[in-house]
């Protein structure tokens, strides 16, 4: 038996969920993006979907999102990376032109850099018939 029609409820929902997003912080949002991520964003932001989820047994909301970054990624002519950025820098060639980086990011950017030497391998590689 229904006690209201399920749709309202969903369009209820949908209106609150964008009341919500209206009020973000951006500016609290993007300081957190660099203290966690060293990044700032760039370019517009597009919003893709929010939703009332539980995190942890508390109620929350959710909301995806869809950013850019800048990526520099610097590596010679064997292919091998010199250094990998998130943030625009102007490379000079010393060592502190690129942000510190934890672990996790310089395993990450390794594991990039490899990725990134083996598919310009591949691009140099002549095609044999």
């Amino acid at each position: 038996m229904k006690l209201t029609d399920p749709e309202a409820i969903q369009e209820s929902e949908k209106e609150f969920i964008d009341t919500i997003n209206a009020e973000l912080d951006w500016e609290a949002i993007e300081k957190m993006l660099l203290e966690k991520h060293s990044f700032t964003i760039q370019e517009e932001i597009d919003y893709k979907t929010g939703d009332i989820v539980v995190y942890k047994d508390n109620i929350a909301y959710k909301f995806d999102f869809e950013i850019k970054v800048p990526l520099s990624v610097i590596f010679n002519r064997e292919g091998e990376c010199l250094d990998i950025s998130t943030v625009r820098d102007d490379f000079d060639g010393s060592d502190d032109a690129a942000p510190p980086r934890s672990p996790e990011q310089e395993e990450k950017a390794s594991q990039m850099a490899s990725n990134i030497a083996e598919m310009i391998s591949e691009i140099n590689q002549p095609e044999t018939i």
